[in-house]
């Protein structure tokens, strides 16, 4: 039987993390999006001004899936919050419930941190919508996503009052 266990991701998991974030940018069909470099990934999750956790998933002592996340804060709750970035499981290793354990163990680290809720994004045509919603994960139709980057985000910065 595969064992699998998780733990908080090191330095030394930095270039396998990377892979997979790849390998989820060319899941989620854009390929080519992906500009981080193992040297952001060390700077912001490593470095002395922490801006994300990272919990990895090992199957048989091999790294093949993680949960990227980060603090967010409800004012309406005065409460922090986790948001999860991006939780992925590489095809390979699919179907041991790896993807399970992820989001209980995030749920966990929730809960030890008096978070009040755990927020994440999932594409509209992501098969994996009926997995979170069978672990209680509600898709919120109330409220509609919105970004700002690129040009448009250094555009508004620039504006004088």
């Amino acid at each position: 039987m595969p064992r699998i266990h998780l733990r908080d991701a090191t330095p030394d998991d930095v270039p396998v993390i990377l892979a997979l974030i790849r390998e989820l940018a060319a899941f989620e069909r854009e390929p080519d999006a992906v500009v981080a470099t193992e040297a952001d990934l060390l700077r912001d999750g490593f470095g002395p001004e922490k801006r994300f956790g990272c919990r990895v998933a090992e199957l048989d002592d091999r790294v093949v899936g993680f949960a990227l996340w980060f603090f967010s804060y409800s004012t309406w709750l005065g409460r922090a919050g986790i948001y999860l970035e991006d939780l992925y499981v590489a095809e390979s290793a699919r179907g041991h419930g790896i993807g399970r354990r992820l989001i209980i163990d995030m749920a966990q680290l929730a809960v030890r941190h008096g978070a009040q809720r755990l927020d994440l994004a999932v594409l509209d045509w992501n098969p994996a919508r009926g997995f979170y919603e069978r672990l209680g994960i509600k898709h919120r139709s109330d409220w509609l996503p919105y970004r700002i980057d690129g040009e448009a985000l250094e555009r508004v910065a620039a504006e004088a009052d």
